[in-house]
C-alpha cells in the first residue's frame, strides 16, 4: 500500500461516497441528497423505498468494508452544468439535479468510483486501498428535511464516525461515553438541580432548591471578588423603551436575536377585551445590558480624574434561539450574564485589559479550570471590508495592538481570527474544551466603538475639553447559566466542599437518634455549613446509598455510638469512611476546604 497520507476531512468525505455506493446496493430506487464529511465523522442524506431501521446499519458497513477491500479509483470529470442536469434527470436523482442547477459558473463536477457517480465538488482520496487502514462506524439513523427546510421532503439521514486508525476511535467513543456519564442535562435530572419545562417556555431554565443554593455559591463568590477588584455593582430593568434600542442600533442591527416589542399602553384585561388605545410606548426584553450601563454614565458629567468606572451587574437578558439550537443550559432563551463595562481613558486602556485577563484566569482556576482546557482568540476585523465596522481605523488599530500586546505580555497561548470581531470592536474570547474537546465560549474582553459614538458618551479631559471615553465590555462566565452546565460536567457533579450546594447529610440510624441529629443539624447551619437532615424512615444503607448518588460530600451517621461519644460517623464521597470525630472538628474541615 503506498504511503500517501490523506487529511481526515478528506477521508470522512470518501467514506460517505462509500456509504452512498452501499445504500444503492442495497437500495437500488435511492435518491441521494448531500453526503459532506462533519465533525468526527460523516453522513449521508437518502431519500428510500421504505425506513432503515437499526439492524440495516451493520449490513451497511459490511458492504462498505468490502467496496473499500475492492481498491476502486475516485475518478473526477467535469460536465457542461446542461448536459450534468440531462444526466441526473436520466438516473433519476432529482436532489442532484437541484444541486446541480443552482452551481455557479458553466461546468459541474462529478466524482466516478467504478459504476457509481456522484455530483461533488470533492476532495476524495484517490482509491478506496486508502481508506483500509480507517477506523469508522455506523452510528444512527435520523430524519432530515431536504435540505434544513420543513417543506421539503423528509429524508434519511446515516450518520457514521471516523477516525484514523482504531486507537483514535476506541478513545473517541470512550470519551464520549464519559461525557453522557457527566452530561449536564442528565446528572441536572438526577441531582435535582434543574429542569425546562415547555409549559414553562422552551430554553427557559427552572433551578430547583439545590440549583438555585449552586447559583447562590457562585453569585456570592462574584460578589465579593468583584468588590475586591474595585469594581461597583450596577442593576438594570429586564426591558427598555424601544427608542433606546433604536438608539443602541439593536433594533436594526441585532433584531435576529432581539423578541418583539410589547405594548404599554394599556393592561393583557384592556387588550382582551380589545379596548381602545390612545397612546402606547412599546418596550422590548433586553438582549444586552450595555445600553443600561451608558445611560448610567450619561446622567452626569464626568471629569478624567474619576475615570476608570468599573460597573458590574449580574443581569439577565433574552434572546430569540431557533428551537432546535436550545440544549440544557449551554443554550437557553432568558440567561444572567455576569457583565461589566469599564470606561475609562486611553492611557488606561492597557491597565484595565491586563486587570480583566488577570481577573479571568483567577476565576477559571478558583473553579477548578486549567489553562489546558481553556484557548484564547484574538478576533480582529476583516481588513479587506473595513466598510462595515464602527470607528475609525486609528481607534481599531490602537485597540487591536493593545489587545494582543497584552495577550503577549501576560503569556496566554492565543489564535488570530481576522474578520471575526463584531462590528463594534476587537476582542480577546476565552473557551473552554469539554471532555469530548468541544469549545464552549465563556469569558470575553471587549472594545465597543459603537455605543460611545452613538451615546455622545463624553468627559471632561486635563485640557478642559470634552473627550471620548474608550468604553470595554467583559464578562467573566459569559452566563450563569452555561457556566454552571460546564462546571457541572467538569466535576461530574461531584462539586468540591466549598462549591457543592449540600456540604453534609446528617444521616440517622432510627428513629431514637432523630433528636440528636437535629442537633448537629443545628450545629452545622449555626456555623454556615450548607447541610441537610435525612429523617425518612429507611435503613442505614439506602440512606447511604442515596447520598452517595447524589454525591453529597460529608454523610454523616449517628446512633447509640455517636451520642455516647457526643461525635459523628463520618463518610466522604469518594473516600469512604472517616470513623468518629466531633462535630467541631468536621465544621472547620468543611470551612478549610477547596
Amino acid at each position: 500500500m503506498s504511503d500517501k497520507k490523506y487529511d481526515i476531512e478528506t477521508i470522512r468525505h470518501s467514506l460517505s461516497h462509500v456509504l452512498a455506493m452501499a445504500v444503492l446496493d442495497m437500495f437500488p430506487e435511492a435518491k441521494l441528497g448531500m453526503g459532506p464529511g462533519i465533525e468526527n465523522g460523516f453522513y449521508y442524506d437518502f431519500d428510500l423505498p421504505r425506513t432503515l431501521i437499526p439492524e440495516d446499519l451493520p449490513l451497511l458497513e459490511e458492504k462498505m468494508r468490502t467496496i473499500i477491500k475492492e481498491d476502486l479509483a475516485f475518478d473526477r470529470y467535469e460536465e457542461p452544468k446542461d448536459k450534468a442536469i440531462d444526466f441526473l434527470q436520466k438516473i433519476g436523482q432529482p436532489y442532484k439535479v437541484e444541486l446541480a442547477a443552482e452551481l455557479p459558473g458553466d461546468s459541474a463536477s462529478f466524482y466516478k468510483t467504478n459504476n457509481f457517480v456522484d455530483l461533488c465538488a470533492g476532495p476524495h482520496v484517490s482509491s478506496t486501498k486508502f481508506l483500509r487502514s480507517v477506523a469508522f462506524k455506523l452510528e444512527r439513523i435520523s430524519g432530515a428535511y431536504w435540505r434544513g427546510s420543513e417543506k421539503n421532503p423528509m429524508l434519511q439521514r446515516i450518520y457514521g464516525i471516523a477516525f484514523e486508525d482504531k486507537k483514535a476511535l476506541d478513545r473517541f467513543i470512550k470519551n464520549r461515553e464519559e461525557a453522557e456519564k457527566r452530561d449536564h442535562r442528565k446528572l441536572g435530572r438526577e441531582l435535582d438541580l434543574f429542569h425546562v419545562d415547555d409549559e414553562v417556555g422552551l430554553g427557559l431554565v427552572l433551578w430547583h432548591p439545590k440549583g438555585a443554593m449552586l447559583w447562590r455559591v457562585i453569585e456570592d463568590f462574584w460578589y465579593k471578588e468583584h468588590l475586591k477588584n474595585g469594581y461597583k455593582l450596577v442593576r438594570s430593568p429586564h426591558i427598555g423603551n424601544r427608542r433606546l434600542w433604536e438608539k443602541s442600533g439593536h433594533w436594526g442591527f441585532y433584531n435576529a436575536s432581539m423578541y418583539p416589542p410589547l405594548e404599554a399602553g394599556q393592561s393583557l384585561e384592556d387588550s382582551q377585551l380589545q379596548q381602545k388605545v390612545e397612546k402606547s410606548e412599546q418596550y422590548l426584553l433586553k438582549p444586552m445590558n450595555c445600553p443600561f450601563h451608558i445611560q448610567i454614565f450619561n446622567n452626569s458629567k464626568h471629569s478624567y480624574r474619576e475615570l476608570p468606572f468599573r460597573w458590574a451587574e449580574v443581569g439577565t437578558v433574552y434572546r430569540f434561539e431557533k428551537t432546535g439550537e436550545l440544549s440544557g443550559l449551554t443554550r437557553v432563551r432568558g440567561f444572567t450574564q455576569d457583565d461589566a463595562h469599564i470606561i475609562c481613558r486611553k492611557d488606561q486602556v492597557k491597565d484595565e485589559l491586563k486587570r480583566v485577563v488577570d481577573f479571568i484566569l483567577f476565576m477559571y482556576k478558583s473553579f477548578g479550570f486549567g489553562m489546558d482546557v481553556v484557548n484564547v482568540y484574538l478576533s480582529l476585523r476583516d481588513p479587506d471590508n473595513r466598510a462595515k465596522y464602527a470607528g475609525n481605523d486609528e481607534g481599531w488599530e490602537f485597540t487591536e495592538e493593545v489587545l494582543r500586546e497584552v495577550a503577549k505580555e501576560k503569556g496566554l497561548s492565543f489564535t488570530e481570527e481576522k474578520g471575526e470581531a463584531a462590528f463594534y470592536g476587537p476582542k480577546l474570547d476565552f473557551k473552554v474544551k469539554d471532555v469530548l474537546g468541544r469549545e464552549w465560549q465563556l469569558s470575553t474582553l471587549q472594545f465597543d466603538f459603537n455605543l460611545p459614538e452613538r451615546f455622545d458618551m463624553s468627559f471632561t479631559n486635563e485640557k478642559g475639553e470634552e473627550e471620548r471615553p474608550y468604553v470595554l465590555h467583559r464578562a467573566l462566565f459569559g452566563s450563569f447559566e452555561r457556566f454552571i452546565g460546564l462546571l457541572i460536567e467538569h466535576y461530574a457533579g461531584a462539586f468540591p466542599v466549598w462549591l457543592a450546594p449540600i456540604q453534609a447529610r446528617v444521616l440517622p440510624i432510627a428513629d431514637r437518634h432523630q433528636e440528636y441529629a437535629e442537633k448537629v443539624f443545628g450545629e452545622l447551619i449555626d456555623a454556615g455549613i450548607r447541610a441537610e437532615v435525612d429523617d425518612r424512615s429507611e435503613s442505614i444503607g439506602r440512606k447511604i446509598r442515596e447520598a452517595e448518588m447524589q454525591k453529597v460530600p460529608f454523610m454523616l451517621v449517628v446512633g447509640d455510638k455517636e451520642i455516647e461519644a457526643g461525635k459523628v460517623a463520618v463518610r466522604k464521597y469518594g473516600a469512604g469512611d472517616r470513623g468518629q470525630i466531633p462535630v467541631a472538628e468536621l465544621i472547620n474541615e468543611v470551612r478549610d476546604s477547596k
